[in-house]
């Protein structure tokens, strides 16, 4: 039996930011009321966190769960326990109206570091990423250049960028010139 690999294996650039592939990651996309205590419980049991609201994300290292939309959450637990999280979130959601499903294979994992974080990032995504719009503990989805994608905060110099595994290698070409020495525009 073959041994599951990132998108990348661990690529790296160094540059304005340090931008990292992440490797393996656990990932449940977890569909439905979130009003619903017995949906809040079973996150609660995998994750230690409660409910995201809109655009929050609690994430602690490899484990937490971000806010996508009204209805769905993205459960980050370690790759080595999502088939075991999975199971027992599916058991505590019983009869709930509700959908999980394991999807770490289908996504990459980006990380983009340093002072010039914001900089890079700020070059592909439509958002405000100055630190007084965007900090530590919220979450954004949106466009990545030409491709879907999912961000959130660290720390106030690291961003954890999320996209479809099938994109992994734009992404990250992206990245990389976003963030060439002598690239800097200076906004963030």
């Amino acid at each position: 039996m073959s041994e599951p690999i990132s998108a990348l294996n661990h690529a790296s650039y160094d540059g304005i930011a340090k931008v990292t592939e992440c490797g393996l990651q656990g990932m449940i996309t977890l569909r439905g009321d979130l009003s619903d205590k017995v949906l809040a419980k079973a996150v609660k049991v995998a994750t230690g966190q409660k409910i995201p609201g809109q655009r929050e994300a609690f994430v602690n290292g490899d484990t937490g769960v971000c806010w996508m939309s009204p209805d769905e959450l993205l459960v980050l637990v370690p790759y080595a326990e999502v088939n075991t999280k999975l199971a027992a979130m599916t058991e505590a959601l019983g009869s709930t109206h509700s959908l999980a499903v394991n999807v770490s294979d289908a996504r990459a994992v980006f990380s983009i570091s340093g002072a010039n974080a914001r900089e890079v990032l700020g070059k592909l995504a439509p958002v405000e990423l100055s630190a007084e719009a965007f900090q530590p503990g919220q979450i954004r989805r949106s466009r990545l250049a030409q491709v879907a994608g999912a961000f959130w905060m660290d720390d106030a110099e690291t961003f954890r960028v999320v996209c479809f595994r099938s994109a992994a290698d734009y992404v990250f070409k992206l990245l990389k010139v976003a963030a060439q020495p002598g690239s800097e525009v200076g906004v963030y």
